[in-house]
């Protein structure tokens, strides 16, 4: 059993953007997924990406926002929805709704997001 205190959650931000690390290699002897909890304020996006080895589930709990995907295609996502993005599938959101937009990612195997955050907390 391995319990991880909220004291051991680290946030990494962007302006408008806040991803609470619930579950990462840095806090977690997991070796198969990192899991996160995302915060976008009104009017803040995360741009379109890719991850070439790992895939992303995304579980909306609050708000209605826009998937960013490939092609510039674009997909309405609203809480109680699930996406899955495979290996190097295009994707990123847009908090275009009218209060704050909240979703949980699980990414196997694992990334330490630091690298997409200007801050640490």
């Amino acid at each position: 059993m391995e319990f991880i205190s909220k004291e051991k959650i680290v946030e990494l931000s962007n302006p408008g953007v806040v991803s609470r690390q619930l579950l990462n290699p840095e806090n977690s002897s997991s070796e198969r997924v990192t899991i996160t909890e995302v915060h976008l304020e009104i009017g803040a996006c995360q741009p379109r990406h890719t991850h070439d080895a790992s895939e992303q589930i995304w579980y909306a709990t609050k708000g209605t926002g826009k998937l960013l995907l490939a092609d510039e295609q674009e997909k309405v996502f609203t809480a109680g929805d699930v996406v899955r993005f495979a290996d190097k599938d295009v994707h990123g959101l847009l908090n275009d709704g009218n209060e704050k937009f909240v979703y949980v990612s699980v990414t196997a195997p694992p990334i330490n997001f630091e690298y997409a955050y200007k801050d640490k907390r």
